[in-house]
């Protein structure tokens, strides 16, 4: 059996997860409705991505025994101007993000709740990868988007990315 504390953060996880589902899903949007259709693309499976993470988090809750709750999913707040302010949310966004799994575990670590802490190893590799990403997309617009032609080929290299599911095993 989880602990209490543990397992109340975990359930809460998963509503912050697909929080950043729903913001990714604005901000691709965003991209679309000013004809970024690559920028577009790439937060669509930002988006996936995040609510495949909401999904793992239940899985895990459930396969231990616990209920999950679902609380309503807040609406996005940011409103945007230009091209690279929505980049600069998604890196704010993962920082959050990354604060809220690091706060999980420390309270697993804290009781000594060793399977939660394996659990979380993937996620914290995870939002390194993503906060990574996030960085990488600002210092490329600050490179490339201020010139039709960089930004055109930027928008190009990021509607090449596909979906891949995460291969983390339950």
């Amino acid at each position: 059996m989880l602990n209490e504390k543990v397992s109340t953060l975990l359930n809460e996880q998963i509503n912050h997860e697909l929080y950043s589902a729903y913001l990714y899903l604005d901000i691709s949007n965003y991209y679309k409705d000013n004809g970024l259709d690559g920028f577009a693309n790439w937060y669509k499976i930002q988006a996936q991505e995040e609510r495949d993470h909401a999904m793992l988090f239940m899985e895990y809750l459930q396969n231990n025994g616990y209920r999950v709750t679902l609380d309503a999913i807040a609406k996005p707040d940011k409103e945007f101007e230009g091209f690279k302010m929505p980049l600069e949310a998604g890196l704010e966004h993962e920082i959050i993000v990354t604060n809220l799994i690091n706060a999980i575990y420390s309270q697993a670590a804290e009781v000594k709740d060793y399977r939660t802490i394996q659990f979380l190893d993937w996620f914290v590799k995870e939002q390194g990868e993503e906060e990574a990403n996030a960085e990488a997309l600002i210092r490329k617009m600050e490179l490339f988007g201020a010139d039709p032609r960089g930004l055109y080929l930027l928008d190009t290299e990021l509607g090449a990315r596909i979906y891949a599911p995460p291969s983390l095993v339950l």
